[in-house]
């Protein structure tokens, strides 16, 4: 069985996440989107919050897990004994980011990365875009999925 781990905040889900989830479904068994939490990083929404969001989703998809998980993705890679990190790209810049990532992973276990690139119609979208319209009453629902509702 195929399986790829998907790692990221997730601080919402966007239309970008999505389109890589439901794209990457095509191309393994299961998809496991794991939430990494890190004690220093200041949230908009609470784990179990971003695990609903995703959880709804994806609820007519067995195939898509959602899990969280501390320390380095690769350890909990070789936990589920998973073998491809998937990673999303949206510019260049997010590539140059992800290799170094990537072949630091490769270092430390045998696990590959899958670049996916964004749709062009999703590749604007960053999570930290999705907060600050939210922060500022903007119409966020053009940029996440139906099953990130919030009460203002």
């Amino acid at each position: 069985m195929k399986r790829a781990l998907f790692p990221g905040s997730f601080d919402p889900i966007t239309l970008g996440h999505y389109d890589i989830i439901e794209r990457a479904i095509t191309l393994f068994d299961e998809v496991i989107v794991a939430i990494g939490v890190n004690s220093d990083k200041k949230y908009m929404f609470p784990l179990e919050q971003r695990m609903d969001f995703i959880r709804e989703a994806f609820k007519d998809e067995p195939r898509i897990k959602v899990m969280s998980y501390k320390g380095l993705t690769v350890d909990f890679c070789k936990e589920l004994d998973i073998k491809f990190i998937l990673r999303g790209l949206r510019n260049p810049a997010d590539f140059e980011f992800e290799k170094a990532i990537a072949h630091t992973n490769r270092d430390l276990a045998p696990i590959e990365t899958v670049f996916l690139l964004t749709a062009a119609k999703t590749s604007y979208i960053a999570s930290s875009i999705v907060r600050d319209v939210i922060r500022n009453n903007g119409d966020y629902t053009k940029l996440v999925p139906k099953s990130v509702r919030i009460k203002q």
